[in-house]
């Protein structure tokens, strides 16, 4: 008997499963490619922070000992002009009483030598020699003899050295600095508004207690970051955004009672789409800021209308008015929102009385 022989299958659904399986491991292997950037990225990035921690540990422990070196040679200084200032000031007494001694050495060795020619002299000659040696010898007080200090009496210096410096110096130095594998803060969102970027960062080490925060930021062709903001919020909106510029954000803390600031956290990249809001200049009754952002009413009479230059908010987005006046408000002031739409206007909000910190949404 002839067994059952298969159907054969489909060529083109042979052909669509094949072209499926391609497609998927196409997909997967750019799935793996990014993955590998990214293990290729975080590699980088502890190469690169390992170095240059090494450089600026370096650096800092170099720049210690030459400043550790410099106050002790200064130290050692201003000892040395102590002990020369003490030496001079006591030495010189005894200089005084070194030349009186031997100013009455020199005077006893000179009596001396007449009164021995006065006694080997002759006869007559004798007696008036030593008529005048005696007469002379009786002139000099040949019993006094200048006091010279006891050596209890006179300076011993010394240096006293306290040894227990040696070990709180080692202490501090041997506590002195510290290696963290990763920052204790980390930038957690960037929120991109019309002209800014609202940057929310957090702890991501629970035993630091931070007293503040500080966030800098940098075009990213610009080398050097600016400090937009030191406080104890986690948000903060940085404003004046080019649109579609990529900028850098990064953030430190302080802990609660230290002076020094943690290590940075690893640099985010962020833009905004969006530009940032303006008033159309020209219209009557008003007078705009330099950013145009800000209308000021003028003296005009005309109740006057103001138009944004471009639609730069969006369905979900807020928009918030402020509107401040002093005085009492006239029919001028009211204030009426709409949204220009191809077939027409749709209100928003109409004839609110406008008074001192109104915000319409």
């Amino acid at each position: 008997m002839r067994g059952r022989m298969e159907p054969e299958p489909d060529l083109e659904l042979l052909l669509l499963e094949a072209r499926e399986s391609i497609e998927a491991a196409q997909s997967y292997r750019r799935e793996l490619g990014q993955r590998l950037q990214g293990l290729q990225a975080a590699r980088r990035q502890i190469k690169e922070s390992a170095s240059q921690t090494r450089d600026v540990l370096r650096q800092h422990f170099n720049d210690l000992k030459g400043t550790l070196r410099k106050l002790l040679d200064e130290r050692l200084v201003s000892l040395l002009q102590e002990v020369d200032a003490i030496e001079q000031e006591t030495i010189k007494p005894l200089d005084d009483c070194q030349k009186l001694i031997e100013h009455g050495v020199s005077t006893a060795e000179d009596l001396v030598r007449e009164g021995e020619v006065a006694i080997l002299g002759g006869v007559g000659e004798k007696n008036e020699k030593l008529w005048n040696f005696t007469k002379k010898a009786s002139h000099i007080q040949l019993d006094s003899l200048p006091e010279v200090p006891l050596l209890v009496d006179v300076p011993c210096l010394s240096a006293q050295l306290d040894d227990s410096i040696l070990t709180i110096v080692k202490d501090q130095i041997f506590s002195h600095g510290t290696v963290a594998s990763r920052p204790p803060v980390q930038i957690e969102e960037l929120i991109e508004k019309p002209g800014g970027i609202i940057v929310r960062w957090c702890k991501v080490d629970d035993d630091f207690a931070a007293q503040d925060y500080r966030l800098q930021f940098r075009k990213s062709t610009s080398n050097h970051f600016e400090d937009v903001y030191v406080g104890s919020e986690t948000e903060f909106i940085v404003l004046h955004i080019d649109p579609n510029v990529d900028y850098q954000f990064r953030v430190c803390a302080r802990g609660d009672g230290r002076q020094e600031w943690s290590p940075w956290s690893v640099p985010q990249m962020g833009h905004s789409t969006l530009v940032p809001h303006e008033w159309t200049a020209g219209f009557e009754g008003y007078s705009l800021s330099s950013r145009r952002n800000i209308a000021l009413r003028n003296d005009s009479q005309a109740t006057g209308v103001l138009y944004s230059s471009a639609p730069t908010y969006f369905c979900g987005q807020t928009l918030t008015f402020r509107v401040e006046t002093v005085g009492q408000p006239d029919r001028r002031d009211s204030i009426g929102v709409c949204v220009e739409k191809q077939n027409g206007y749709d209100s928003l909000q109409r004839d609110q009385a406008v008074c001192i910190g109104t915000n319409a949404n």
